[in-house]
């Protein structure tokens, strides 16, 4: 109870004007701060479960950033007794403040547990390094996307002379001579064999990791045309699997016989995933306009097809009278744009990207069936846990990453976005400008926030920003969302009747439209902005700041932006001074920005991909260097830091004293195993420390004479992907 001291205290007249009109103390600003940020979370009741999936992805990436790999036992304790701590929390009745923690950290380590289940499951053996060619009889299990050096199959090999049937891989991707052999095709090739690559440098892309996942047991590259092989009858799983990828293939070769090669090879690979019929240009241009994710079957493909069933099939339920009165036609186009997603993924060959986005997909379209809403984050957070449980190692994929974290930003966009309140009575032209106002700065705005949410990852992993994106994705989105992605579903379901010429004639006319408007912005001055990668440590953080802008509801959510800007705002580390390819077949060294090659037009891939990590802009030796068959090194022991022998055969005593007078650094393909007294002050790298450690770069001390070196191996430490089975095997034997 007041007294009337402290009413005379707190205001500044009598007692009886203090009881007609009493002052409050004001608030303290840290007690309006703390009642802030009590509403903020107190907003949150419904979104705190979003989180769980994101603790589950984080497991996921824990594991696969290990060095060592962990044993089982020890992960199933840890996840079970997380599991049993919050249902003994639960039932309890502890609040939310208590069992939140403990389920994300449940979550978590069932991350861990599924990630570690995932790799015994898909472990198969793996190619081991061959010291000569082989040859390899197979089945042409489908035809792969083109690589560098020509077309690539996948095999299923069925006996690879000298190796036993129980160290034969489950898959190859092979590279062969000339136009590739369709699917279901058996074949023989003399190639060499060798395990998945390596990261071309420390800390990049493991390709090794996604063809272990991919059951791709290592690469062969062919010597000679492939040639017919007899083979008994394969298991009826390979059968049916070569059988719809030979009627995908014949799909891509008849839309591409319609429509040409330039523009049905991009039909091609829109509708079958097939990228073999488009060109090294059109991919640039494709890329350096922002318009490369067309290419590649994703969320944005099924989203359309489905979208364009769903929406086609409830218009003609409404347009019949008896079947709409009859008939939930919504939920009838549900299912018939459910149906229309799984066919689309049959056709697509179910790359990994496809999946995921069918998944999103169908969970859409049973919320339908189940009275729900449609596209919420809810039903985004179950498509994320559904793919990561089937998918563990998607977590650590660029087209994971970027798919759902424009995905949670477009929902997020749609929560965010005002109401318009319709008008009662206004003139049409009036209401079909505002319609179209209001269509034009939503096609913007999502663009721009989808481009946004997927900028640090592509900034990362890419290393690549097209300055124009925007502007290509807003010229080619209504052509593609409303031209080209529906004709092309119907004409590509019509074609095997031989009715799709039409559909894909405007198809085509869609394909062309793209391709200008790409090929018009990456031609604008300042199309392509490279970027260097950040720190590995970096991405995670950008990842949960954009996570947070999208979960959280209310004004904190902003706090997750600088978070979300890491990649872009983070101080990069000092660019090496050295790089050496794996095997030592290549190397490169900086110079100010630039990356100066040894070998142009070796390992090209390997050099560029370690250019822009580094965010250097590649370039050729100079013209003095004095190359021979098997080495190359430069005029003065002063001119370069390097000098390389790729020769497999190990240099003489002649020759090695001469390597070690030209550069500072030697790199030797073969193995030394003695070196002349001019060795004595030079770094040395053999075969053996190539193959061992993998690709390897070099800083130079300069507090002391000496090299500070990263290799890949350390990176990766020791994994099921990482380790090569047993020694170099010869070809020839067996």
């Amino acid at each position: 109870m007041t007294t009337v001291e402290e009413w005379e205290v707190m205001g500044e007249g009598s007692v009886s004007e203090a009881l007609i009109n009493p002052v409050a103390a004001k608030p303290t600003p840290l007690a309006r701060l703390r009642a802030w940020l009590e509403e903020e979370v107190d907003a949150q009741t419904l979104r705190w479960r979003l989180w769980t999936p994101v603790a589950f992805g984080g497991g996921c990436a824990a594991y696969f950033a290990l060095r060592v790999e962990p044993p089982p036992w020890p992960l199933l304790v840890a996840g079970g007794a997380a599991f049993a701590l919050w249902l003994t929390a639960r039932r309890a009745g502890l609040s939310r403040r208590w069992t939140l923690p403990i389920l994300l950290a449940a979550c978590f380590a069932l991350g861990l547990c599924v990630a570690k289940a995932r790799t015994l499951v898909v472990a198969a053996p793996v190619a081991p390094v061959m010291t000569e060619p082989t040859t390899l009889e197979g089945w042409v299990v489908d035809v792969d996307s083109p690589g560098e050096n020509g077309h690539r199959v996948v095999i299923a090999p069925v006996r690879i002379r000298g190796l036993a049937p129980e160290a034969t891989p489950v898959r190859l991707r092979a590279t062969v001579k000339g136009e590739p052999p369709p699917p279901g095709a058996p074949i023989r090739l003399f190639a060499i064999l060798n395990p998945p690559p390596a990261p071309a440098s420390p800390g990049a892309y493991d390709f090794a990791r996604n063809a272990f996942f991919q059951g791709m047991g290592g690469v062969a590259f062919a010597l000679s045309p492939t040639r017919p092989a007899q083979l008994e009858e394969p298991p009826w799983r390979l059968r049916l699997a070569m059988r719809i990828n030979a009627a995908r293939y014949a799909l891509a070769q008849r839309i591409v016989e319609r429509l040409g090669r330039r523009t049905g090879g991009v039909a091609a690979a829109m509708v079958t995933s097939h990228e073999t019929w488009i060109s090294r240009a059109d991919l640039d241009v494709m890329r350096d306009s922002g318009l490369a994710h067309i290419l590649s079957v994703s969320g944005l493909h099924m989203a359309i097809v489905g979208g364009f069933v769903f929406f086609a099939v409830r218009l003609g339920v409404a347009a019949w009278p008896w079947l709409a009165l009859r008939a939930p036609g919504k939920k009838i186009a549900a299912a018939a744009g459910l149906a229309a997603v799984g066919a689309y993924l049959v056709v697509s060959g179910a790359p990994a990207p496809a999946e995921r986005a069918a998944i999103t997909a169908s969970i859409a379209f049973l919320a339908i069936l189940l009275d729900r809403q449609a596209v919420t984050m809810h039903g985004l957070a179950v498509a994320a846990f559904v793919v990561l449980l089937i998918q563990p190692e998607a977590v650590m994929t660029p087209g994971f990453q970027m798919s759902f974290a424009a995905t949670a930003a477009l929902i997020a966009l749609v929560e965010a976005w005002p109401k318009r309140t319709r008008e009662i009575s206004a003139p049409r032209p009036i209401v079909a400008m505002q319609r179209f106002a209001t269509w034009i700065t939503a096609a913007v705005a999502a663009s721009l926030v989808a481009g946004m949410a997927t900028g640090p990852f592509a900034m990362q992993h890419f290393n690549r920003t097209a300055m124009y994106g925007l502007i290509a994705n807003l010229g080619t989105s209504p052509v593609a969302d409303f031209v080209l992605m529906p004709a092309l579903a119907l004409g590509a379901a019509l074609e095997p009747l031989g009715l799709g010429g039409p559909f894909l004639a405007v198809a085509g006319w869609g394909v062309d439209t793209m391709l200008a408007i790409g090929e018009w912005t990456a031609g604008l001055p300042g199309a392509v902005k490279s970027v260097s990668s950040a720190p590995d440590f970096v991405l995670p953080i950008a990842f949960v700041g954009v996570l947070f802008m999208c979960l959280w509801t209310g004004r904190l959510r902003w706090a997750g932006l600088p978070m979300a800007a890491a990649v872009l705002i983070w101080p990069r580390p000092p660019a090496p001074d050295l790089w050496i390819g794996e095997g030592g077949t290549n190397a490169a060294y900086r110079v100010d920005r630039q990356a100066v090659i040894v070998r142009p037009g070796v390992r090209t891939y390997a050099v560029d991909l370690w250019s822009r990590r580094r965010g250097l802009s590649p370039i050729e030796r100079p013209s003095d260097w004095i190359c021979a068959r098997f080495s190359c090194v430069p005029p003065t022991a002063d001119a370069a830091p390097v000098a390389l022998w790729w020769g497999r055969r190990t240099p003489d005593a002649t020759q090695l004293e001469g390597l070690c007078r030209s550069a500072p650094v030697i790199v030797l393909r073969a193995e030394a195993s003695t070196l002349p007294p001019a060795c004595r002050d030079r770094l040395v790298l053999d075969g053996v420390d190539l193959a061992k450690g993998g690709a390897v770069e070099l800083w130079r001390d300069r507090s002391a004479p000496g090299w500070r070196a990263v290799w890949t191996a350390d990176v990766r430490g020791d994994r099921p992907w990482t380790r090569t089975v047993g020694d170099p095997v010869s070809g020839s034997d067996g």
